[in-house]
């Protein structure tokens, strides 16, 4: 098992950050990592999603397992089969005083390839570190 975690604290409401975060057709226009998200957020409905760790990208499908609009939104998605190399990303904005807010981007890799993927992992930490750091200058400048 592997965890991927990167926080950023934003300097705006909760709110705020989370109606940038989820405006999933804007992604091209800010997002480094997460490219396009296409589908609805609610629990058991499929997503696809590009994402471009280092310099490829890949497109996977996952399965939202939990959405609490406003605070987190959580899939899994696998490669082939479960327990081969399965990843459950979160998604969560929180209050953290007047007028501020922080995103935390957390994701827990499982299965038998992650060992052997740990490049990819690395890369993927910084596509997480990428996307945190956009996202907070998008939210700041205030535009949605």
């Amino acid at each position: 098992m592997a965890t991927i975690e990167h926080q950023i604290d934003i300097e705006a409401p909760a709110g705020a950050t989370w109606a940038v975060l989820t405006d999933f057709a804007r992604y091209p226009d800010w997002n480094p990592f997460m490219r396009a998200v296409d589908g609805e957020p609610s629990v058991g409905r499929q997503l696809t999603i590009t994402i471009t760790p280092g310099r490829r990208s890949m497109t996977f499908k996952p399965v939202v397992l939990a959405h609490e609009r406003g605070q987190v939104i959580r899939w899994r998605g696998r490669f082939l089969l479960p327990g081969v190399f399965d990843g459950e990303h979160e998604l969560r904005v929180e209050p953290i005083g007047v007028g501020r807010s922080r995103f935390t981007q957390r994701e827990r890799f499982t299965g038998v390839l992650v060992p052997i993927l740990a490049g990819m992992l690395k890369d993927t930490g910084r596509g997480f570190e990428d996307m945190n750091n956009a996202l907070k200058q998008r939210v700041e400048a205030g535009r949605g």
